[in-house]
Protein backbone atom coordinates (compact mmCIF):
# COMPACT_ATOMS: atom_id res chain seq x y z
CA UNK A 1 0.00 0.00 0.00
CA UNK A 2 3.12 2.26 0.44
CA UNK A 3 4.44 1.65 -2.89
CA UNK A 4 0.98 2.95 -4.57
CA UNK A 5 0.58 5.94 -2.31
CA UNK A 6 4.46 6.70 -3.36
CA UNK A 7 3.07 6.49 -7.23
CA UNK A 8 0.45 8.19 -6.86
CA UNK A 9 1.78 11.25 -4.93
CA UNK A 10 4.99 11.19 -7.67
CA UNK A 11 1.48 11.55 -10.24
CA UNK A 12 0.26 14.38 -8.25
CA UNK A 13 3.79 16.28 -8.10
CA UNK A 14 4.06 15.85 -11.78
CA UNK A 15 0.28 16.98 -12.87
CA UNK A 16 1.07 19.92 -10.52
CA UNK A 17 4.41 20.28 -12.54
CA UNK A 18 2.48 20.60 -15.76
CA UNK A 19 -0.05 23.29 -14.63
CA UNK A 20 2.39 25.94 -13.35
CA UNK A 21 4.66 25.67 -16.85
CA UNK A 22 0.93 25.96 -18.02
CA UNK A 23 0.02 29.33 -15.81
CA UNK A 24 3.71 30.42 -16.43
CA UNK A 25 4.21 30.32 -20.11
CA UNK A 26 0.33 30.88 -21.65
CA UNK A 27 1.91 31.34 -24.75
CA UNK A 28 2.37 28.08 -25.58
CA UNK A 29 -1.25 27.73 -25.35
CA UNK A 30 -2.58 30.25 -27.82
CA UNK A 31 -0.01 31.57 -30.45
CA UNK A 32 -0.31 34.66 -32.02
CA UNK A 33 -0.70 35.87 -35.93
CA UNK A 34 2.82 35.05 -37.39
CA UNK A 35 4.02 34.75 -41.42
CA UNK A 36 3.91 37.22 -44.26
CA UNK A 37 1.09 39.71 -44.46
CA UNK A 38 0.31 41.20 -48.20
CA UNK A 39 -1.46 44.42 -48.03
CA UNK A 40 -2.40 46.17 -51.60
CA UNK A 41 -3.24 49.98 -50.64
CA UNK A 42 -3.50 53.31 -51.96
CA UNK A 43 -0.74 55.37 -52.55
CA UNK A 44 -1.32 58.02 -50.50
CA UNK A 45 -1.75 55.89 -47.64
CA UNK A 46 1.93 55.67 -47.89
CA UNK A 47 3.23 57.42 -44.84
CA UNK A 48 0.30 56.89 -42.28
CA UNK A 49 0.79 52.93 -43.53
CA UNK A 50 4.79 53.16 -42.67
CA UNK A 51 3.70 54.16 -39.17
CA UNK A 52 1.09 51.57 -38.56
CA UNK A 53 2.67 49.04 -39.66
CA UNK A 54 5.67 49.66 -37.42
CA UNK A 55 3.13 49.77 -34.73
CA UNK A 56 1.87 46.43 -36.09
CA UNK A 57 4.76 44.94 -36.07
CA UNK A 58 5.63 46.07 -32.65
CA UNK A 59 2.55 44.13 -31.59
CA UNK A 60 3.08 41.10 -33.66
CA UNK A 61 6.49 40.79 -34.00
CA UNK A 62 6.28 37.31 -35.90
CA UNK A 63 4.39 39.07 -38.44
CA UNK A 64 6.01 40.72 -41.49
CA UNK A 65 3.75 43.08 -42.93
CA UNK A 66 4.70 43.21 -46.99
CA UNK A 67 2.75 46.56 -48.35
CA UNK A 68 2.26 47.37 -52.30
CA UNK A 69 1.14 50.45 -53.12
CA UNK A 70 -0.54 52.31 -55.71
CA UNK A 71 -3.65 54.03 -57.90
CA UNK A 72 -6.50 51.91 -56.04
CA UNK A 73 -7.99 50.92 -59.14
CA UNK A 74 -4.52 49.21 -60.44
CA UNK A 75 -3.98 47.43 -57.37
CA UNK A 76 -7.51 46.10 -57.26
CA UNK A 77 -7.15 44.97 -60.86
CA UNK A 78 -4.10 43.16 -59.75
CA UNK A 79 -5.94 40.83 -57.79
CA UNK A 80 -8.75 41.11 -59.88
CA UNK A 81 -7.13 40.11 -62.96
CA UNK A 82 -3.78 39.14 -62.50
CA UNK A 83 -4.22 37.43 -59.94
CA UNK A 84 -1.96 38.48 -57.55
CA UNK A 85 -1.99 37.17 -53.88
CA UNK A 86 -2.87 39.62 -50.87
CA UNK A 87 -4.45 39.44 -47.82
CA UNK A 88 -6.18 42.78 -47.41
CA UNK A 89 -6.97 45.65 -50.33
CA UNK A 90 -7.60 49.16 -49.32
CA UNK A 91 -8.56 51.72 -51.52
CA UNK A 92 -9.04 55.67 -51.76
CA UNK A 93 -12.19 55.17 -53.27
CA UNK A 94 -14.43 52.23 -51.69
CA UNK A 95 -16.53 51.85 -54.85
CA UNK A 96 -13.32 50.32 -56.22
CA UNK A 97 -13.42 47.20 -54.01
CA UNK A 98 -17.07 47.23 -54.86
CA UNK A 99 -16.80 47.58 -58.75
CA UNK A 100 -13.77 45.57 -58.76
CA UNK A 101 -13.15 42.82 -56.01
CA UNK A 102 -17.10 42.46 -54.67
CA UNK A 103 -18.54 39.55 -54.85
CA UNK A 104 -15.91 37.14 -56.54
CA UNK A 105 -12.70 38.43 -54.28
CA UNK A 106 -14.09 39.87 -51.43
CA UNK A 107 -17.77 39.69 -49.20
CA UNK A 108 -17.65 43.33 -47.20
CA UNK A 109 -16.12 46.54 -47.45
CA UNK A 110 -15.33 49.13 -44.36
CA UNK A 111 -15.55 52.70 -45.02
CA UNK A 112 -12.53 53.75 -42.39
CA UNK A 113 -11.65 57.58 -43.59
CA UNK A 114 -12.17 60.83 -45.98
CA UNK A 115 -10.17 63.06 -47.42
CA UNK A 116 -10.01 66.29 -50.06
CA UNK A 117 -8.45 67.78 -52.86
CA UNK A 118 -6.15 69.95 -53.28
CA UNK A 119 -3.95 71.56 -55.34
CA UNK A 120 0.02 71.73 -53.78
CA UNK A 121 2.63 73.77 -54.88
CA UNK A 122 6.06 74.95 -53.63
CA UNK A 123 7.64 78.20 -53.45
CA UNK A 124 9.69 76.96 -56.69
CA UNK A 125 5.98 76.91 -58.37
CA UNK A 126 5.40 80.04 -60.86
CA UNK A 127 3.27 82.67 -59.48
CA UNK A 128 3.55 80.97 -56.09
CA UNK A 129 3.64 84.21 -54.65
CA UNK A 130 -0.04 85.28 -56.35
CA UNK A 131 -1.83 82.22 -56.54
CA UNK A 132 -5.04 82.16 -53.64
CA UNK A 133 -8.45 80.32 -53.88
CA UNK A 134 -9.91 82.70 -55.97
CA UNK A 135 -8.03 83.06 -58.63
CA UNK A 136 -5.76 79.31 -58.99
CA UNK A 137 -7.68 78.05 -62.16
CA UNK A 138 -6.32 81.28 -63.57
CA UNK A 139 -3.09 80.68 -62.70
CA UNK A 140 -3.54 76.74 -64.83
CA UNK A 141 -4.03 78.58 -67.93
CA UNK A 142 -1.12 80.44 -67.87
CA UNK A 143 1.77 80.52 -70.31
CA UNK A 144 4.90 78.42 -68.79
CA UNK A 145 2.72 76.50 -65.75
CA UNK A 146 3.30 73.56 -65.37
CA UNK A 147 0.92 71.21 -63.57
CA UNK A 148 -0.54 67.64 -63.65
CA UNK A 149 -2.16 64.63 -62.32
CA UNK A 150 -2.46 61.20 -61.62
CA UNK A 151 -4.01 58.59 -64.22
CA UNK A 152 -7.88 58.55 -63.73
CA UNK A 153 -8.14 55.05 -65.21
CA UNK A 154 -5.43 53.69 -62.41
CA UNK A 155 -5.65 56.10 -59.56
CA UNK A 156 -8.81 57.50 -57.72
CA UNK A 157 -7.11 60.97 -57.42
CA UNK A 158 -6.60 60.92 -61.07
CA UNK A 159 -10.56 61.20 -61.57
CA UNK A 160 -11.20 62.90 -58.82
CA UNK A 161 -9.10 65.84 -60.24
CA UNK A 162 -10.77 66.04 -63.38
CA UNK A 163 -14.11 66.23 -61.28
CA UNK A 164 -12.94 69.01 -59.52
CA UNK A 165 -12.08 71.06 -62.64
CA UNK A 166 -15.99 70.55 -64.05
CA UNK A 167 -17.26 71.38 -60.75
CA UNK A 168 -15.36 74.28 -60.33
CA UNK A 169 -16.78 75.63 -64.22
CA UNK A 170 -20.17 74.92 -62.90
CA UNK A 171 -19.47 76.74 -59.06
CA UNK A 172 -17.76 79.68 -60.58
CA UNK A 173 -20.33 79.86 -63.47
CA UNK A 174 -17.60 80.23 -66.34
CA UNK A 175 -18.59 78.51 -69.18
CA UNK A 176 -15.84 76.31 -70.69
CA UNK A 177 -13.44 76.28 -67.87
CA UNK A 178 -12.99 73.13 -67.91
CA UNK A 179 -11.66 72.50 -71.18
CA UNK A 180 -9.54 75.56 -70.98
CA UNK A 181 -7.99 74.36 -67.63
CA UNK A 182 -7.16 71.19 -69.61
CA UNK A 183 -5.88 73.15 -72.32
CA UNK A 184 -2.73 73.74 -70.42
CA UNK A 185 -1.98 70.32 -69.20
CA UNK A 186 -0.21 67.86 -71.71
CA UNK A 187 -0.71 64.44 -71.50
CA UNK A 188 3.15 64.00 -70.34
CA UNK A 189 1.87 65.23 -66.99
CA UNK A 190 -0.83 62.49 -66.21
CA UNK A 191 1.04 60.09 -64.11
CA UNK A 192 0.44 56.69 -63.15
CA UNK A 193 -0.28 57.51 -59.15
CA UNK A 194 -0.63 60.59 -57.37
CA UNK A 195 2.27 60.60 -55.32
CA UNK A 196 4.88 60.32 -57.96
CA UNK A 197 3.37 64.42 -58.73
CA UNK A 198 5.19 64.77 -55.03
CA UNK A 199 8.65 64.61 -56.39
CA UNK A 200 8.06 66.51 -59.72
CA UNK A 201 6.87 69.09 -57.28
CA UNK A 202 9.82 69.10 -55.07
CA UNK A 203 12.55 68.73 -57.78
CA UNK A 204 10.80 72.20 -59.32
CA UNK A 205 10.15 70.03 -62.37
CA UNK A 206 6.24 70.43 -61.95
CA UNK A 207 4.43 73.92 -60.72
CA UNK A 208 1.05 73.10 -59.40
CA UNK A 209 -0.03 69.29 -59.15
CA UNK A 210 -3.42 67.40 -58.00
CA UNK A 211 -3.35 65.71 -54.46
CA UNK A 212 -5.23 64.49 -51.39
CA UNK A 213 -4.83 67.25 -48.35
CA UNK A 214 -3.28 64.40 -46.36
CA UNK A 215 -0.58 63.68 -48.84
CA UNK A 216 0.32 67.77 -48.90
CA UNK A 217 0.14 67.90 -44.97
CA UNK A 218 2.71 64.49 -45.11
CA UNK A 219 5.35 65.82 -47.43
CA UNK A 220 5.31 69.43 -46.17
CA UNK A 221 3.49 71.18 -49.14
CA UNK A 222 2.54 74.17 -49.84
CA UNK A 223 -1.42 74.05 -51.33
CA UNK A 224 -4.55 75.52 -52.06
CA UNK A 225 -8.08 74.89 -50.35
CA UNK A 226 -11.17 75.32 -51.90
CA UNK A 227 -14.56 75.77 -51.33
CA UNK A 228 -16.55 72.58 -50.12
CA UNK A 229 -18.22 72.68 -53.22
CA UNK A 230 -15.09 71.79 -55.53
CA UNK A 231 -13.04 69.77 -53.23
CA UNK A 232 -15.18 66.47 -52.77
CA UNK A 233 -14.55 66.45 -48.91
CA UNK A 234 -18.16 67.17 -47.68
CA UNK A 235 -20.92 64.22 -48.04
CA UNK A 236 -23.74 67.11 -47.50
CA UNK A 237 -22.68 68.35 -51.23
CA UNK A 238 -22.85 65.05 -52.65
CA UNK A 239 -25.84 66.01 -55.01
CA UNK A 240 -23.69 69.24 -56.49
CA UNK A 241 -20.62 66.04 -56.47
CA UNK A 242 -22.95 64.29 -58.90
CA UNK A 243 -22.47 66.70 -61.67
CA UNK A 244 -19.38 65.52 -62.09
CA UNK A 245 -18.78 62.56 -64.55
CA UNK A 246 -15.53 61.42 -65.77
CA UNK A 247 -15.29 58.42 -68.20
CA UNK A 248 -12.45 55.57 -67.04
CA UNK A 249 -11.40 52.09 -68.94
CA UNK A 250 -13.68 49.02 -67.95
CA UNK A 251 -12.43 45.77 -66.74
CA UNK A 252 -11.92 44.50 -70.19
CA UNK A 253 -10.37 46.18 -73.47
CA UNK A 254 -12.49 48.59 -75.27
CA UNK A 255 -14.89 49.15 -72.27
CA UNK A 256 -16.00 52.23 -70.09
CA UNK A 257 -17.28 52.98 -66.76
CA UNK A 258 -18.55 56.41 -66.05
CA UNK A 259 -17.54 57.78 -62.65
CA UNK A 260 -20.19 60.20 -60.81
CA UNK A 261 -18.73 62.68 -58.32
CA UNK A 262 -18.77 61.86 -54.67
CA UNK A 263 -17.40 62.68 -51.85
CA UNK A 264 -13.81 61.37 -51.06
CA UNK A 265 -14.16 57.99 -49.11
CA UNK A 266 -11.85 55.58 -48.37
CA UNK A 267 -12.65 51.40 -48.02
CA UNK A 268 -10.85 48.60 -46.73
CA UNK A 269 -11.86 44.47 -47.33
CA UNK A 270 -10.40 40.92 -46.61
CA UNK A 271 -9.45 39.08 -49.58
CA UNK A 272 -11.43 35.88 -49.47
CA UNK A 273 -8.55 33.58 -50.41
CA UNK A 274 -6.06 35.53 -48.10
CA UNK A 275 -2.70 33.48 -47.67
CA UNK A 276 -2.72 34.33 -43.72
CA UNK A 277 -5.99 35.45 -42.75
CA UNK A 278 -5.51 35.23 -38.87
CA UNK A 279 -2.97 38.01 -39.43
CA UNK A 280 -5.46 39.89 -41.97
CA UNK A 281 -7.87 39.48 -39.13
CA UNK A 282 -5.37 41.04 -36.44
CA UNK A 283 -4.11 44.27 -38.84
CA UNK A 284 -7.96 45.20 -39.40
CA UNK A 285 -8.34 44.77 -35.68
CA UNK A 286 -5.64 47.23 -35.02
CA UNK A 287 -6.37 49.57 -37.95
CA UNK A 288 -9.87 50.03 -37.56
CA UNK A 289 -9.17 50.95 -33.52
CA UNK A 290 -9.98 54.11 -32.25
CA UNK A 291 -6.74 53.46 -30.06
CA UNK A 292 -4.31 52.43 -32.78
CA UNK A 293 -4.91 52.77 -36.77
CA UNK A 294 -7.50 54.92 -37.13
CA UNK A 295 -5.40 57.52 -34.26
CA UNK A 296 -2.42 57.68 -36.42
CA UNK A 297 -4.44 58.45 -39.52
CA UNK A 298 -5.57 61.51 -37.74
CA UNK A 299 -2.75 62.28 -36.33
CA UNK A 300 -1.37 62.83 -39.82
CA UNK A 301 -4.00 64.67 -41.28
CA UNK A 302 -6.16 61.86 -42.63
CA UNK A 303 -9.90 62.55 -40.91
CA UNK A 304 -10.88 59.10 -40.20
CA UNK A 305 -14.31 57.88 -39.64
CA UNK A 306 -14.99 57.21 -36.16
CA UNK A 307 -16.59 54.72 -36.00
CA UNK A 308 -16.26 53.16 -39.30
CA UNK A 309 -19.19 52.21 -41.34
CA UNK A 310 -20.57 49.29 -43.39
CA UNK A 311 -23.48 50.01 -45.82
CA UNK A 312 -25.78 47.26 -44.23
CA UNK A 313 -26.42 44.68 -41.74
CA UNK A 314 -25.99 41.84 -44.03
CA UNK A 315 -22.45 43.11 -44.86
CA UNK A 316 -21.76 43.00 -41.24
CA UNK A 317 -22.51 39.89 -41.06
CA UNK A 318 -19.98 38.51 -43.27
CA UNK A 319 -17.35 39.98 -41.13
CA UNK A 320 -14.97 37.97 -39.10
CA UNK A 321 -16.51 38.58 -35.73
CA UNK A 322 -13.49 39.72 -34.45
CA UNK A 323 -13.87 43.42 -36.31
CA UNK A 324 -17.87 43.72 -36.98
CA UNK A 325 -17.77 45.06 -33.17
CA UNK A 326 -15.62 48.16 -34.79
CA UNK A 327 -17.89 49.25 -37.47
CA UNK A 328 -21.23 50.54 -37.52
CA UNK A 329 -23.84 49.78 -39.94
CA UNK A 330 -24.86 52.93 -41.83
CA UNK A 331 -26.02 53.67 -45.35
Amino acid sequence: MRRIGKKMEYLLLLLSGFMLIGIIFPATVAAGPSGKLIVFHAGSLTVPFDAIEKEFEAKYPDVDVLREAGGSTKMARLISEVGKPADIMVSADYKVIDNNLIPAFADWNVRFATNQLVLCYTDQSRYADQITADNWYEILQKDGVVWGHSDPNLDPCGYRSLMVLQLAEKFYGIQGLYDKILANRPQKNVRPKSVELVNLLKTGNMDYAWEYISVARQHELKYIVLDDHINLSNYKYDAFYKQAQVEVTGKKPGTWITKTGQSCTYGITMIKNAPNPEAAVAFLQFLLSEDHGLKTLEQMGQPPMVPPIVPDPAMAQKMPAEIAGLVEVKD
